[in-house]
């Protein structure tokens, strides 16, 4: 099996060679993932549909001089990041507080594949996690947008320290007390819901 990073490698090769499939490859292999992280940074769907369009624009006019020092994962988030940022400090955050607020899209309805209902369904289990989960992203766009970003990349997508220190540009120790700081700050933001949730 290849390895993502040297699929990775081998899509931006192709594009720099002007193979128009090869972006297409990777529009189709991160779009997800990108607009799903931008939708959690700023909240409303239709500016995130805006904002993860942008990125896959910036990265098809600078795939050329995309080098590999980073990993292609690491090079959008930097790029979505960086237009997140840029869209909070214009003072559109106001905006998307009040607009369509964002839902995950997954892999399978990205292919239209319906699976069967599950035995196992918990309606009220189902419900609690959704409430949850609604008290989550609220309590996260509460968050500055550092302390946000650095708890997205980590603690949702998966990236390393070192991979999130290049995505935002600032020392190892910064991305750790940052992600501390949001950890602390989303748990006392959530502690009176979970108190009340599962108190005896």
């Amino acid at each position: 099996m290849i390895a993502v990073s040297d699929a990775d490698a081998r899509l931006v090769l192709r594009c720099q060679a002007n193979d128009a499939a090869a972006f297409n490859e990777i529009v189709a292999r991160y779009k997800n993932k990108v607009y799903n992280y931008i939708c959690r940074m700023v909240g409303a769907v239709a500016d995130a549909e805006d904002l993860a369009q942008e990125t896959f624009v910036r990265a098809y006019m600078s795939i050329h001089s995309f080098q590999s020092r980073a990993s292609l994962n690491t090079w959008l988030f930097r790029i979505a990041t960086n237009l997140c940022i840029d869209y909070l400090r214009k003072g559109r955050r106001a905006k998307a507080m009040t607009a369509t607020p964002c839902r995950e899209i997954t892999e399978e309805e990205t292919d239209a594949v319906s699976d069967l209902p599950d035995e196992r369904f918990e309606p009220q289990r189902s419900l609690l996690s959704k409430e949850l989960a609604d008290h989550l992203d609220r309590a996260l766009q509460t968050l500055p947008e550092k302390l946000r970003t650095v708890m997205l990349l980590y603690d949702v997508e998966g990236l390393s320290y070192e991979e999130i220190a290049q995505i935002v540009d600032c020392p190892l120790g910064t991305v750790k007390s940052r992600l501390f700081h949001a950890r602390a700050a989303l748990r006392a933001k959530l502690a009176p819901y979970l108190d009340e949730r599962w108190s005896p």
